[in-house]
This record gives structure tokens, sequence and C-alpha cells, in this order.
């Protein structure tokens, strides 16, 4: 019997630290086919986003996918992330999270897309650079 994959309670677990504790949590996040993100704001067949609860509505991070809705350019926008597709998820004020291997099948090949990728009004935080890092969080 296969047991469900841990990824879905890591990454609630991450999103429910940094929001304890004042941090802004980010999510790094493969773009392909499966994902619905807004792709003018996909760079390199990624999208960093911020999934604060101040930030975004009716959020829910279930054991398959994640879903919200943010504003981008002032316009409310659907948005839908199969867990697999999750990179990282991190505290945009001090890098602190979790790094994943993303399940992604092909990246979407997004050239002279626009290079921010965060919500209006949001600095975007630079993404995780090389290798995925595991950080212990204490």
């Amino acid at each position: 019997m296969d047991l469900p994959s841990t990824k879905p309670y890591l990454i609630r677990a991450i999103h429910q630290w940094c929001c304890d504790n004042g941090f802004t949590p980010y999510l790094a996040v493969a773009v392909d086919a499966r994902t619905r993100v807004p792709r003018e704001h996909v760079r390199d067949g990624q999208i960093v986003l911020n999934v604060d609860y101040e930030a975004t509505g009716n959020l829910a991070i279930a054991n398959d996918g994640i879903t919200f809705q943010a504003r981008f350019g002032g316009v409310a926008r659907d948005i839908a992330i199969p867990i697999g597709n999750v990179a990282a998820i991190y505290a945009r004020e001090n890098g602190a999270g979790m790094a994943f291997e993303p399940e992604s099948d092909s990246p979407a090949d997004t050239p002279g897309a626009p290079e921010s990728g965060a919500p209006e009004g949001e600095p975007e935080p630079p993404p995780p650079a090389g290798r995925p890092k595991l950080q212990r969080i204490k």
C-alpha cells in the first residue's frame, strides 16, 4: 500500500509557522500545463507567489493542490497549483523554509515575460538559487 505524501502536510506546517511568527510565506512553483497562474508573471518556468492570508482570498492547501485568489496588477485572479509543482515554501524575511523536488511535467516557455512575479505592491524576493537547500526550523 502506498503511503500518502508528506509534502502537503509540510507545506501547511511551514505556512502556519510563517504566519504564527509574523513572516510572509512565499511559494516557489514550477509552472506547467497543470498550473493556473498568470502566465505573464512566469519567469524561467517558475513563479513566486505571496501566500500570506492578507495577500490571498479563500486560501486552501489541500493534499492534492493549493487554490486561492490573488490580485495581479489590480485584477483578481484564480490560482490553482498541484502540490507536485511546489518547489519551495519559505519566509520572505529570512528565507527559512523547505525546498522540494517539483514533479512538473513540462515547464512553460514564457520568453519575454515581465520580471515581476509578485502581486501588486509586493517586492519579489529572489527565487531559490541553485540546488534546493533544506533548512531546519527550530
